[in-house]
């Protein structure tokens, strides 16, 4: 039971997390001060947590479902939209805050922009401050701000750094013609794959798509690594 708490191993390289550090503070600072110079620093540092997390996502694994440009954007409006609502009908209490931030990700479920730095977003806007609290349906205002500032330094910084954001859509796969049925009526495609993830009934932050790609992709090390052995044996 004790050995499911060793986390795994992250499949990247010392540079890649320099890089993601450096993105990571430079576009949070952007964005606070931006909706600083705009909305003034106590509200932009009221939203400085959700910003900071939703940095993370964008900036390190940005190729992930979560860190895409619709998910922040919808999700940030998502629960913004529902704090304030529940502010208003319920009161800003501790209560509210957290059923706004459950509603929140109903709705950011059903517009499919799930976003985990926007279920914190709602919680501060419930339980906001009193510079916030001014602002009442106005808030909108600097939180959809800093959410297009840190996203349009996250389009900027990856691809400079070349890491290709957004990710891009998979390419279909290629109808095969019925009479030629493919060599493997076992191959995992992406169909199987979504198939399978609709079973587990769970949250992954990965798509079937992805999921094929890197199926493929170990397939060919495979292959490549049995055709060596063959060659090796023959030497």
């Amino acid at each position: 039971m004790f050995a499911r708490w060793i986390p795994a191993a992250i499949n990247t390289r010392p540079t890649e997390w320099s890089r993601a550090a450096i993105g990571m503070s430079l576009g949070t600072l952007l964005s606070v001060w931006v909706c600083a110079q705009v909305f003034g620093m106590p509200i932009a540092l009221h939203l400085i947590g959700p910003l900071g997390a939703s940095a993370v996502l964008l900036f390190a694994v940005s190729s992930g479902a979560l860190a895409q440009p619709w998910s922040i954007i919808g999700g940030y409006l998502c629960a913004t939209v529902m704090a304030l609502l529940v502010a208003h009908v319920l009161g800003r209490t501790l209560a509210s805050a957290c059923l706004a931030a459950g509603m929140g990700l109903i709705l950011m479920c059903w517009l499919r922009c799930l976003h985990p730095p926007a279920g914190a977003l709602a919680l501060l806007m419930v339980l906001a401050d009193p510079a916030t609290i001014a602002l009442d349906w106005q808030a909108l205002a600097p939180v959809m701000l800093g959410a297009s500032t840190l996203l349009l330094s996250a389009l900027g910084y990856n691809n400079l750094t070349r890491i290709r954001y957004p990710k891009r859509p998979a390419e279909p796969v290629p109808m095969i013609p019925a009479d030629h049925p493919p060599t493997d009526s076992q191959a995992i495609t992406a169909e199987d794959l979504k198939a399978a993830l609709a079973e587990l009934e769970a949250f992954f932050d990965v798509t079937p798509e992805d999921l094929e790609q890197l199926i493929h992709a170990s397939e060919r090390h495979a292959k490549r690594r049995s055709i060596g052995q063959v060659l090796s044996g023959q030497g």
